[in-house]
C-alpha cells in the first residue's frame, strides 16, 4: 500500500513540475520576445535603412527563444508520458512483494 502512496505522491509531483516547466517557459519566451520587439523597433526607428538587417536578425532569435520553450515543453511531455522516477518506485514493489 505505501508503494501506492508513493507512486501517487510521485504522479502528483510530477503534474506540478509540468505546469512549472511550461508556465515559466512560457512567461520567458514570452518576456524575451516582447523585449527583443521593442529594442527592434527602437532601432529602427533610430535607423530606417537598417531595417532589413536588424529584422532578418530579430526573426532568427524569436526562432532560437521559442525554440527553448519548445525543448521545455518536450521535456514536461516526456516526464508526463515515461516518468522514469516512477521506475524506481515499481521496481521497489516488485522486489519488496
Amino acid at each position: 500500500m505505501e508503494h501506492l502512496v508513493q507512486f501517487a505522491q510521485i504522479q502528483g509531483f510530477t503534474a506540478i513540475a509540468l505546469g512549472l516547466i511550461i508556465g515559466f517557459g512560457a512567461l520567458g519566451a514570452c518576456i524575451g520576445i516582447g523585449i527583443m520587439g521593442s529594442k527592434f523597433l527602437e532601432a529602427a526607428a533610430r535607423q530606417p535603412e537598417l531595417v532589413p538587417l536588424l529584422q532578418g536578425r530579430m526573426f532568427l532569435l524569436a526562432g532560437l527563444i521559442d525554440a527553448a520553450f519548445l525543448i521545455g515543453v518536450a521535456l514536461a511531455m516526456y516526464f508526463a508520458v515515461a516518468n522514469p522516477l516512477l521506475g524506481k518506485v515499481l521496481s521497489a514493489a516488485g522486489a519488496g512483494q
